[in-house]
Formats: structure tokens, C-alpha cells, sequence
């Protein structure tokens, strides 16, 4: 009763939406030879550990055995000082975009921390934080709870790689 009461109170704006790239863009690739993909800039590689190899598309680590693209990729495209690039895995099995609502898929929770980057709706980065696995979604609602806020991006910490948009729900 309590946690009902309790969720009861929070406000609607804490809800969040966690969606993939969009698999049309990588689907061409998936199959080519290692040759035709490094014409592309493309690495293919095998998965030998279970964490390690988040695919953008699925936002859950690749299976050991599974084979991933790995690829430059422009996750923020906006006109801005912000605008950036950077290195992806993309699952070879991958059929579909994943998107969850309230709910941080294995791409983040794998992970011991995350990066947030707060963009306001024109590109403009104007916040960030750092959260460790048990206070993700936290930092999510605490990003979220400024009006200006248009959306998040997860990337990890080490490599800093991008991992999933983050948007309201």
C-alpha cells in the first residue's frame, strides 16, 4: 500500500521512454564480407563476453557467439557545439528497435554507471550527471524535473560511448 501510495505521488513528468536506433540504417550492412564492410568503416566482431557489446537497436548486450558491427555513428545530430559522433555495436541479429517505458533496458543496467547528458529541444547540452546502476532512474527524474530538458542520452563512462536516447513518456 505504501509504494502505491508513494507512486501514486510522483509526478507524471518522472515517466521516461528508452528507444534504440533505428534498424533500417544498419540492416544493409548486416551479412556484407568483412571486406565490404571495412570499405564502409565497419568492424565486424565476435562476441566473447557476455557484457561488453551493447547493440544500439536492441539495447541488450549481444550474446557470446553473436557477431556486432562496430561503427561510427552520429547519435546527436543537431546543429550545435554538441553535435557529436562516435564508435556502436550493432547486433548482426537484430530485427526490430527496441523501446521501453519506464523501464531501463540491459544496455544501461549492465553497466556499473551511466552518463546522462540533458539536451534542451534544439541540441543544446545544458546539464549532465553521473549515476551509478542503482540510482539511474533517479538521475532520469532529477534531469527530467527541469521543464527545459527535451531529452537524455546514456553513454557509458569509460569509453563513453553512446548507449540510448532517453525522451518523456
Amino acid at each position: 500500500m505504501f509504494r502505491a501510495a508513494k507512486e501514486a505521488l510522483m509526478p507524471q513528468s518522472q515517466s521516461y521512454a528508452v528507444t534504440g536506433l533505428p534498424l533500417e540504417p544498419f540492416a544493409p550492412l548486416f551479412g556484407l564480407s568483412d571486406e565490404a564492410l571495412a570499405a564502409e568503416g565497419v568492424v565486424r566482431k565476435v562476441v566473447d563476453s557476455p557484457t561488453g557489446y551493447p547493440s544500439r537497436v536492441e539495447l541488450e548486450d549481444a550474446q557470446v557467439g553473436d557477431t556486432v558491427l562496430l561503427l561510427n555513428y552520429e547519435h546527436q545530430p543537431a546543429d550545435t557545439p554538441f553535435r557529436a559522433r562516435h564508435a556502436i555495436f550493432v547486433n548482426e541479429k537484430a530485427r526490430e528497435t527496441r523501446r521501453t517505458v519506464g523501464e531501463l533496458p540491459g544496455a544501461l543496467t549492465a553497466r556499473d554507471a551511466v552518463s546522462l547528458r540533458a539536451f534542451r529541444e534544439d541540441g543544446m547540452m545544458i546539464d549532465a550527471d553521473y549515476a551509478p546502476r542503482p540510482q539511474i532512474e533517479a538521475a532520469i527524474a532529477r534531469l527530467f524535473a527541469n521543464p527545459q530538458v527535451a531529452y537524455l542520452h546514456a553513454h557509458t563512462v569509460g569509453w563513453g560511448c553512446y548507449l540510448a536516447r532517453i525522451d518523456r513518456a
